[in-house]
């Protein structure tokens, strides 16, 4: 149980309340809170045995309730901002100052109603929801930079791989020019080795074919002796 005990008052007179349970502020108990609230328009949270009692006061009215102090504060206090609104909504401050003890019991079923309501489904408190909602943003923001440091890392990844083609691409010109300029030197080489036979080989060929002829011209250049010409040189 959140809300324990709510009440109205005007200095110590108890103008309407409302428990929830047997754990309820006896009017002795009441009294002596009251008398130590101050006249002027102040909030306060009072500890009183396991439980925590938060007033405010405006404009000469209490407005007090008795909770557990699991509830914390902001609850309780949005609890009494919203049964000053509806009670000044309902009473002048004509009829609040005429008013005696529990003559506006009027008010009651709608301050049973708010502390049901707060106990059993409060509206969402308004730092709380700021503090969810910044929650999610640094979630959200965490989930961005996680994604943009795993965009990284692929970035990364894809330029390494860039990297590493661009090394393979590099390699492979070189070794096609490598292999290109082998092609060309043998080549050149087939077609200097091609010209050189081509020039020696009929050179070969005319070396046999000039010392076959020399012989013929020396036997026919020269008249062949007759018998006479031996016989002459015998004699």
């Amino acid at each position: 149980m959140s809300l324990i005990h709510a009440l109205v008052a005007r200095g110590t007179t108890v103008l309407a309340e409302h428990a929830t349970g047997t754990a309820e502020l006896k009017p002795a108990a009441q009294i002596t809170i009251l008398s130590k609230i101050p006249p002027n328009n102040s909030k306060l949270t009072y500890v009183w045995q396991d439980r925590l009692i938060h007033y405010v006061s405006s404009d000469g009215v209490v407005y007090l309730v008795m909770a557990d102090d699991s509830v914390g504060r902001r609850m309780p206090f949005a609890f009494l901002a919203e049964v000053e609104r509806k009670f000044t909504s309902m009473f002048s401050s004509d009829v609040v100052v005429s008013a005696g003890g529990h003559s506006l019991e009027d008010f009651e079923p709608e301050l049973a109603r708010l502390m049901h309501q707060y106990t059993t489904a409060p509206p969402a408190d308004p730092l709380k929801q700021a503090r969810t909602d910044l929650d999610n943003v640094k979630d959200i923001m965490v989930q961005n930079i996680d994604s943009i440091l795993q965009r990284g890392e692929r970035l990364d990844l894809l330029v390494d791989k860039t990297d590493t083609l661009a090394g393979q691409a590099y390699a492979f010109r070189r070794g096609a020019r490598s292999v290109r300029r082998q092609q060309w030197w043998k080549n050149t080489k087939i077609t200097v080795l091609t010209g050189v036979v081509g020039v020696v080989s009929p050179a070969i060929y005319a070396v046999p074919a000039r010392a076959s002829e020399k012989p013929l011209e020396s036997s026919v250049g020269r008249p062949s002796p007759t018998v006479e010409d031996e016989s002459l040189g015998f004699a």
